[in-house]
């Protein structure tokens, strides 16, 4: 059999500039054009402050990681969060429309809970059957089914 090598530490990204990796590379030299561009365009004191927060903000998404993660994935799961919440809570008082705790008891003996169907031993070891065959085996006639209701 032949040996193959696995890889491991995959989810180390690959250094480019000293400890800088290509991500964080990317980031900031997105940062340099857009203090560039600012540079241009605002008057000194306007700038300094636009690109004092322009690094602080790159600097950011660049370098912080939160449980062990990039930052920009925190960002996203949090807007996904915001959009999409996973925890939905039903407050039946307010869909009842129930302004006190004696209509709730009002409520509650009106409705009635749905009767559950009981099957006969003959029809739970038929439907077991076909459970264990993987639906092979097809269930008899409804008419054979019915006649030994009658007699058993």
């Amino acid at each position: 059999m032949r040996q193959f090598t696995v890889p491991q530490f995959i989810d180390v990204e690959d250094k480019i500039i000293g400890p800088i990796t290509t991500r964080q590379f990317l980031i900031l030299l997105v940062c340099a054009i857009w203090i560039g561009i600012c540079y241009s365009f605002f008057t000194f004191g306007l700038f300094l402050f636009i690109a004092v927060l322009s690094f602080a903000i790159f600097g950011t998404v660049a370098f912080v990681r939160v449980n062990g993660r990039p930052f920009h994935y925190f960002i996203l799961n949090i807007i996904q969060t915001l959009k999409k919440p996973k925890l939905r809570i039903w407050n039946h008082k307010k869909t009842l429309n129930i302004q006190h705790e004696s209509e709730i008891k009002h409520v509650e003996k009106n409705i009635m809970a749905p009767k559950k169907r009981r099957f006969s031993t003959s029809r739970l070891a038929e439907l077991s059957l076909v459970v264990d065959t993987a639906g092979m085996y097809k269930e008899q006639n409804k008419s054979k089914i019915q006649r030994e209701k009658v007699n058993g």
